[in-house]
């Protein structure tokens, strides 16, 4: 059975950092594509970050989390890694992770029908 395990959310003030973690298992191959997403209460979901990891680990980000966030794929652990820099309060939200989700972007990764059960971030000012 696939599962993907989210940890490492937490609540910090901004201009601190966390690294959430996706833990990956149950699939027969490696996921092509990997990413996540982001929901804060009361709003649609937002894709966060996106990687390539069948192919050169080409990395996509939404424009909010650009030159902050860093996505990054361990394949011996099978895990999925989000380091968030210069958090802000706007980056308020539970965070999930997802694969194989078709194409392997921003828009796509906000849509994927499987994720974990998320990890929530709280950014205070």
């Amino acid at each position: 059975r696939v599962q993907l395990v989210e940890s490492g959310g937490g609540s910090v003030q901004a201009g601190e950092s966390l690294r959430l973690s996706c833990a990956a298992s149950g699939y027969a191959h490696e996921p092509y594509c990997m990413g996540w997403f982001r929901q804060a209460p009361g709003k649609e979901r937002e894709g966060v970050a996106t990687i390539y990891i069948s192919s050169d680990g080409t990395t996509y980000y939404a424009d909010s989390v650009k030159g902050r966030f860093t996505i990054s794929h361990d394949s011996s652990k099978n895990t999925l890694y989000l380091q968030m820099n210069n958090l802000k309060p706007d980056d308020t939200a539970m965070y999930y992770c997802a694969a194989d989700f078709g194409l392997c972007t921003v828009m796509a990764v906000a849509r994927a029908r499987d994720s974990g059960q998320g990890t929530r971030v709280t950014v205070s000012s």
